[in-house]
């Protein structure tokens, strides 16, 4: 084998470009350090993120959560539009938020960002709405990495991740073992597809030709800003309503990925129903777009979109109303959905029940049955 004689290769035109990551990080120095806690120690470009851990000792028997997650294919729908300084909501909503379902104050949160190639302006704007939401939960940003692939992601193409830690009170732990036959379930209305499903809902957009710049007069904006509306945050409402006297929450579910009977039969126990009514609710525009122009069965509609509940919460019947002003207090629509009984019959019903959840995603947990029409 000959050796043809090369001129150095370097590191930039292996596609990587250093200067441009440095470049990126001034950038969004400013917007990272109002994403912070009195607990976090040093700055930002350490190799690690410092947290000072000490008000935990003041816990009677502190538990620490944790939780990850990314955006999805809604990324693409950013790249598309060339707008990125609000997907950061979505991904700090998608990892903070299953913090709180056990009842657990998220800390901190840590990032990744893989990208084709660093585009310091548009990584800037990734971490600035990253950072925003960051600070709008409460949550320390406290560190992250960008990470350059060239060969493996186009310039254009970029993919983000998230990490956070939380901590309750195992007293304090919410959960199915809190849930009780007679206690009812209240709505928090979403902001609208929030970060999941976003495979059908772009396979059904692609299959229409419905352009993302096009106006829709149903949804009153652009498709493109509809789909790129960011995932409403719940953190600091929800942390405040576990807080308020007179309201014993018991359960609390974050409606993801599998929809609202799937997420909500995750915290209920094993020998519940739960009984939920599409007739207190009509679904935001944008799920009725989907479903009409893909001719998408009911059935996928609400085992993959969110229908307008972006959370739910359980408690005792006579502390709906108290749970509701909270939201609502915060901005968020809230409503009673249904309620939750004594599974008696699960032996006789059989499978053959299509509005009828049991248990998901591994847990054994209870069931949850939708049903009537929605509000016209």
């Amino acid at each position: 084998m000959t050796h043809e004689p090369v001129r150095p290769i370097t590191y930039a035109a292996a596609g990587v470009d250093v200067e441009a990551g440095d470049r990126a990080v001034e950038l969004m120095k400013a917007s990272v350090s109002a994403a912070t806690r009195p607990e976090v120690l040093g700055g930002l470009g350490g190799f690690a993120g410092l947290f000072d851990a000490s008000a935990l000792g003041r816990m009677a028997r502190p538990v620490l959560a944790t939780s990850t997650d990314g955006v999805g294919t809604k990324v693409a729908i950013a790249r598309a539009l060339d707008k990125h300084d609000t997907i950061g909501f979505d991904l700090v909503g998608m990892v903070v938020d299953d913090l709180v379902v056990c009842g657990a104050e998220p800390l901190f949160l840590t990032d990744y960002i893989a990208t084709g190639k660093v585009v310091p302006e548009r990584i800037a704007a990734i971490v600035g709405g990253i950072a925003a939401a960051c600070a709008e939960a409460g949550v320390a940003l406290v560190g992250g990495e960008t990470a350059e692939h060239p060969g493996l992601l186009a310039p254009d193409e970029y993919d983000l991740a998230g990490a956070a830690t939380g901590v309750v009170e195992y007293a304090e732990l919410l959960g199915p073992q809190r849930v009780r036959p007679g206690d009812v379930v209240v709505a928090l209305a979403s902001s609208g597809l929030h970060s999941n499903g976003y495979s059908l809902v772009r396979r059904v957009v692609d299959a229409a030709r419905w352009p993302l710049e096009g106006h829709v007069e149903e949804l009153g904006r652009t498709l493109g800003e509809e789909l790129l509306e960011p995932t409403r945050v719940y953190t600091r409402p929800l942390l405040d309503l576990i807080r308020t006297e007179g309201v014993d929450v018991h359960a609390l579910s974050h409606v993801t990925g599998g929809g609202l009977a799937a997420n909500l039969a995750r915290v209920l126990p094993p020998g519940t129903l739960a009984t939920l009514d599409r007739s207190t609710w009509r679904p935001p525009p944008i799920f009725g777009t989907v479903a009409r122009l893909g001719r998408v069965p009911r059935v996928d509609l609400e085992r993959t979109l969110n229908m307008g509940v972006g959370f739910v919460a359980v408690l005792p019947q006579a502390h709906a109303d108290r749970a509701i002003e909270v939201s609502v207090a915060h901005g968020i629509p809230a409503w009673v959905l249904g309620q939750v009984a004594r599974e008696e019959d699960r032996a006789a019903r059989g499978s053959a029940d299509a509005d009828l959840v049991q248990g998901a995603k591994g847990v054994d947990g209870g069931a949850v049955r939708l049903v009537g029409e929605h509000a016209a």
